[in-house]
């Protein structure tokens, strides 16, 4: 998740109980541009391997540089993305814009496979739209060419996040595949986690969105049975986490988009929720914070 999935997130769900830390995707041409670009995006504690770095590109030659280039910072695994529908990725051929062109997803992972010291993965959608739904051939791609897992979005890159994820399509590429799959798509409680399982016989499940409106999903936990106390206590170490990793004022901005999700459920008035995500001093934003608590939540328990 570009600009969510990064050191502060992760580290707290991996403590939480995620079972592998996927790092944002990174941009193979910012790599080549220079490696400082993207030290924050590969950045990791050494508690949440294994550790994935994800990229993206649509030149194999400069994946395969990219990719060289970021192991000297010791990923475990090597992770193609096929799977990004962000309008900016996929229409420069990148991300799920690689899925119409099969012959160059098998050129990108065989120079992977054959280059790199790590495992390579790919993760993909089921396809460019319906009418193009060619996952059961860039699936049988990523196991031929010697890739050793496979996560698989059950969307098309034009449905983005809308509609239903198709978990028959995963279901097929389980059974068709010997490697590992891990399926995601519309898994927002404990029981879609299982039914999922149940459903696809997937050897994983990855959970995205859903983490961001409740991290105590990893401990198999539903949000409804979070308390507001515990609540809390995260939103106080995550801001703790960003502010020590990007600074007070970068960090304390970077926060408002996981704060807005965490406080999603108790359907606070805009006039209570404005100030935290407009204010820039952290002394006023924690008063904010433990007024928020103390008064407006409280008369909604």
């Amino acid at each position: 998740m570009d600009g969510l999935s990064e050191r502060p997130f992760r580290s707290l769900v991996r403590k939480m109980g995620s079972a592998m830390s996927y790092t944002e995707f990174i941009n193979a041409i910012d790599v080549m541009i220079s490696i400082q670009r993207v030290q924050k995006k590969i950045a990791y504690h050494e508690f949440e391997r294994p550790v994935t770095f994800q990229i993206f590109d649509d030149d194999p030659d400069r994946i395969l540089h990219a990719a060289r280039q970021l192991i000297p910072f010791h990923p475990d695994i090597i992770d193609l993305n096929l799977g990004c529908s962000a309008r900016h990725v996929a229409s420069r051929g990148a991300g799920a814009g690689l899925l119409p062109h099969p012959h160059k997803v098998a050129e990108i992972l065989r120079n992977l496979v054959k280059n790199l010291t790590v495992p390579v993965t790919a993760k993909i959608r089921l396809g460019w739209d319906d009418h193009n739904r060619n996952y059961l051939d860039i699936a049988r791609i990523v196991e031929d060419c010697g890739a050793q897992l496979i996560a698989v979005h059950g969307r098309t890159k034009a449905q983005g996040y809308t509609g239903q994820a198709d978990w028959d399509a995963i279901a097929k590429i389980k059974s068709m595949l010997h490697i590992p799959v891990i399926a995601n798509g519309d898994v927002q409680t404990v029981a879609d986690i299982h039914r999922i399982q149940n459903h696809t016989g997937c050897d994983g499940v990855m959970i995205g969105r859903a983490a961001l409106f409740n991290p105590w999903i990893f401990s198999y936990r539903d949000r409804w049975e979070v308390s507001q106390t515990e609540v809390k206590s995260w939103i106080d170490a995550h801001l703790n986490e960003m502010i020590a990793f990007h600074g007070i004022e970068e960090g304390l901005i970077l926060f408002r988009k996981y704060l807005k999700r965490l406080l999603a459920p108790y359907q606070i008035e805009s006039k209570d929720l404005l100030p935290l995500l407009t204010v820039s001093e952290l002394d006023i934003f924690k008063n904010h914070l433990d007024l928020l608590f103390k008064t407006a939540l409280t008369q909604k328990s």
